[in-house]
């Protein structure tokens, strides 16, 4: 009879681990009832002030979900015990209003409902404000992420997509991830705003081959005024160039209409306009923005549940950018 019972309680406790809330659009409608216009005051007055911020969140965004979920990992800063993830060699370009933004949301949120939301909510949320206000399309997000409790520099590589990878690499890294193709595809459109570091496609523009000092894949003059921008990328780090050479701060399907004439800047952005298994959806969104805006929203919308954190997986930080216990 004990036995029965010992097992009638586990089967209880299950029960009861297993119905931790669920995310929902509306987590906070109770909690937190001005989340939404703190949000968007934030987003607004950043985005007005920093163009650039739409397509630095969403980079942050994407770096953060690729490594061990969406959990606002990336935000925190390393101390003397730990290096953490935002140092990693392939995320200290990451921009920094992208950060301040996720700080200063923070701060207002702390303001008016302490403890209350997550920093991984508002990244998630900011993204889609941002996206939305630069023209791009709106879609739902769920709330009710818990910030993750590990951010180590060790786990980044292999986690997230290089540059230079092939297509067959490309395609891999996103199915192991939970993405097909198509939506790789869709994805890799978020390059219709922001900027590359020159460094990043410099091996395109300089010293290409034997045969050519030019990737002669790209369009001539594209190439001669990407020189001249990169100059001298090995001693300024900083210099940069749009993704999109022709609308960069405006989020529409231009992206897609640029790789066929050369004006693809990163070779992982070429590759996909000259294989078969992804051409077909390049020359898709080229012609139909809508039909790219809706599979965009659809692996946003997949995107942000990767591996999220919830219940006592996480925890709602006091401070974007530190565990509320100092982790050694």
């Amino acid at each position: 009879m004990p036995f029965s019972f010992f097992v009638l309680l586990l089967l209880f406790l299950s029960g009861v681990s297993s119905s931790e809330p669920k995310l929902n659009a509306k987590y906070y409608h109770k909690s937190c009832p001005n989340l939404e216009r703190i949000m968007q005051d934030v987003v607004t007055t950043k985005q007005i002030n920093n163009p650039t911020t739409a397509a630095g969140t969403l980079r942050l965004f994407v770096h953060d979900c690729m490594v061990d979920g969406c959990d606002a990992s990336v935000l925190i800063s390393s101390n003397a015990f730990n290096t953490a993830e935002r140092d990693a060699d392939i995320n200290l370009s990451l921009p920094g209003d992208a950060f301040d933004l996720v700080i200063r949301a923070k701060t207002s949120l702390e303001l008016n409902c302490p403890g209350v939301v997550s920093c991984a909510d508002i990244l998630a949320m900011a993204t889609r404000d941002l996206i939305t206000m630069v023209g791009g399309p709106y879609y739902e997000v769920q709330m009710g992420r818990k910030d993750g409790l590990i951010s180590q520099a060790s786990r980044v590589e292999g986690n997230l997509p290089r540059v230079n990878m092939t297509i067959d690499q490309l395609i891999a890294f996103f199915a192991a991830k939970g993405f097909n193709i198509q939506e790789m595809v869709a994805l890799s459109g978020g390059h219709t705003i922001g900027f590359s570091h020159c460094n990043e496609f410099s091996d395109r523009i300089f010293n290409f081959s034997s045969a050519s000092d030019v990737d002669p894949a790209l369009n001539p003059k594209f190439a001669a005024a990407l020189k001249k921008v990169c100059a001298n990328f090995q001693t300024d780090k900083g210099m940069s160039a749009f993704n999109d050479v022709m609308t960069p701060n405006k989020f529409d399907n231009m992206y897609y209409q640029n790789l066929p004439r050369g004006l693809g800047l990163l070779r992982s952005d070429h590759v996909l306009v000259t294989d078969p298994r992804t051409k077909p959806f390049v020359e898709l969104y080229a012609t139909n923005y809508k039909e790219f805006f809706t599979d965009f929203s659809r692996a946003m919308e997949k995107l942000s549940l990767l591996d999220i954190k919830t219940g006592q997986e996480g925890e709602v930080r006091h401070r974007c950018d530190s565990f509320n216990n100092i982790k050694t």
